[in-house]
């Protein structure tokens, strides 16, 4: 997947001194290495009985919403408080300054469905991790996480498979933060 990772553009001290910023637009951008990127999730994905995917706002909508329409199942936006119309259940997590809430419609998961989330990147982990909780309130059984870059230095993979279980897949690691 070399393919895809050269086409991930890093931004040094983006949002603040110090994070290197990767950034997927410039893979978006790209015909070629959208192709590759989305189809990589459609063949891995493909016939393992996922009936939703789930995409957390709002990056994990990028590849979730088309890898769910490629795959024929629907797709569940996982938003921000506030963002959604209908009856929610919410989950708080910890950012590195405060927490924050993530929302689904209630009648999104119904019991026993095999879900699929979605995000462009996993770094501590906190919002997948609060994903998984969300989904597992409603019944949810969760196949797996995937995502485009892990940034292994930060944990967040690890904390997903040891502390709740779920396999995560991603198409590149990049070092560091």
């Amino acid at each position: 997947m070399s393919i895809v990772k050269s086409k991930i553009r890093t931004i040094p001290d983006y949002p603040k001194p110090g994070i290197l910023f990767r950034d997927i637009t410039s893979l978006l951008l790209d015909p070629e290495g959208l192709a590759l990127t989305i189809g990589t999730f459609v063949n891995r994905y493909q016939g393992k009985g996922i009936t939703k995917v789930a995409g957390i706002e709002a990056r994990g909508f990028l590849t979730g919403a088309p890898l769910a329409f490629q795959l024929g199942v629907g797709f569940i936006p996982i938003r921000k408080k506030g963002k959604l119309p209908a009856e929610t259940v919410s989950e708080e997590y910890d950012l590195e300054y405060g927490k924050d809430v993530i929302e689904i419609h209630k009648d999104a998961v119904q019991p026993g469905d095999k879900i699929l989330i979605m995000d462009d990147l996993i770094a501590t982990g906190g919002t997948m991790i609060a994903a998984v909780k969300l989904l597992r309130k409603l019944g949810a059984e969760i196949y797996e996480a995937g995502v485009i870059i892990d940034l292994p230095d930060l944990g967040g993979g690890a904390k997903l498979k040891n502390e709740l279980e779920v396999p995560v897949f991603a198409i590149c690691e990049f070092e560091g933060h």
